[in-house]
């Protein structure tokens, strides 16, 4: 009894390992994902092998490495590790034909084999920019595209204005004629003004292969447009004796230097005492004979701006007798405000006083008459009564 129970557990442990044999004599594999150009390790892994040879073999089927023995001639593929229970090997400077499906072949019977699939990414190349006019005019349509080559899958393409993102572009794929990668092309339409002068427009490559390298391409548009001009001067209220500084601000591009300066539609009187220097005119003492109209014009090929302003010279003790008049005249006007509300509050301190119910003499003689006449009768006849019915208030 006891040999049969020990022949049935040796028999037991017999099939257990044949079993964990069978199953173990699997191979393992996994997928690989590589960028172009980088190197690829490919491994197979057995957990039990009774002496059995590993096979790798590319997707045509040609046999890379039989164990230890390389197979194919090609000096990117080597051997990295060989051994009953793992084969590994590596293909450096990997190109995108050698994409696709992997065998590690085990030869027991029947032979035992695993597929991985090698993922080649194709790297996007610097992307251009095309369609910028130099200079652009104001007022301009223009169209920038940005194009690139060689990404699989497809890149994306993100515009940005000055670091700041652009939405809402239009985007295009294409297949190059290689039918591995992709061309990809996005446009971005543009009506320019004068703010896009100087503005720099970058157009960015997003794809998995550019994780640490990103790829970029930025044009900086100059924007050509006519002048606008303003006058800035330093003083509110000029008075005769006075420094005063007229400052011509215009902004154009090309720059409309220089500007011209003109008085009631004519030249500069006196020159002597209104000094030009650039953008500037400057009068060292003010007088009377400086009233008038001043005007700055400025222009450049694109047009022509303007701007005017009217200088009045004040005699400075004209402004200081204004001065003293008008704190008379707001002190009247306070006297004359305490005044009136002093007033309004006796007026009505004294109506609160003599609030009360008075009668006519009808009214006084008519709680027993029968008509009018009796009641002013009766209202006479009650005025010796009068004194009796006197109300005093406190």
């Amino acid at each position: 009894m006891i040999l049969k129970r020990h022949l049935i557990f040796t028999l037991c442990t017999i099939y257990g390992i044949l079993l964990k044999g069978i199953s173990g004599q699997h191979p393992l594999v996994q997928n690989v994902t590589v960028t172009e150009g980088g190197t690829a390790n490919m491994t197979c892994r057995v957990e039990y092998n009774d002496n059995t040879s590993l096979q790798w073999s590319n997707p045509a089927q040609q046999t890379l490495f039989f164990g230890d023995k390389k197979a194919l001639r090609d000096n990117r593929i080597e051997l990295v590790h060989a051994s009953w229970s793992e084969l590994t090997i590596s293909i450096s400077d990997v190109t995108l034909t050698d994409e696709g499906m992997y065998t590690c072949s085990l030869f027991t019977m029947p032979v035992r084999t695993a597929k991985a699939y090698l993922t080649v990414l194709g790297v996007p190349e610097k992307p251009e920019i095309d369609g910028l006019t130099k200079p652009a005019l104001e007022g301009d349509q223009i169209t920038l595209t940005c194009i690139t080559q060689g990404s699989k899958p497809a890149a994306d393409l993100r515009w940005f204005r000055n670091e700041k993102e652009v939405k809402d572009v239009g985007r295009a794929k294409e297949v190059n004629a290689s039918g591995r990668t992709f061309t990809v092309r996005s446009s971005l339409q543009l009506h320019v003004d004068r703010n896009d002068d100087g503005v720099a427009y970058t157009c960015k490559v997003d794809h998995v292969a550019l994780e640490q390298t990103p790829q970029q391409a930025t044009e900086v548009l100059e924007v050509h447009y006519a002048p606008r001009v303003e006058i800035i001067h330093s003083l509110a209220v000029p008075q005769e004796g006075q420094y005063l500084k007229l400052e011509c601000v215009s902004k154009g591009n090309p720059s409309p230097d220089p500007v011209m300066w003109t008085k009631d539609g004519g030249e500069l009187p006196d020159m002597e005492r209104m000094i030009v220097e650039g953008r500037e005119l400057t009068f060292t003492s003010l007088n009377k004979t400086d009233n008038g109209t001043y005007r700055c014009e400025a222009s450049n090929h694109l047009g022509t701006s303007s701007a005017e302003y009217v200088l009045y010279v004040y005699d400075p003790n004209a402004l200081g007798q204004h001065g003293t008049d008008h704190a008379l005249i707001g002190g009247v006007v306070a006297v004359v405000v305490f005044v009136t509300l002093c007033l309004i509050i006796v007026l009505g301190r004294y109506l609160a006083r003599h609030k009360g119910t008075y009668l006519t003499n009808e009214a006084k003689g008519a709680d027993d008459a029968p008509d009018a006449d009796t009641a002013i009768i009766n209202a006479e006849g009650n005025h010796a009564h009068a004194e009796e019915k006197k109300e005093y208030f406190i």
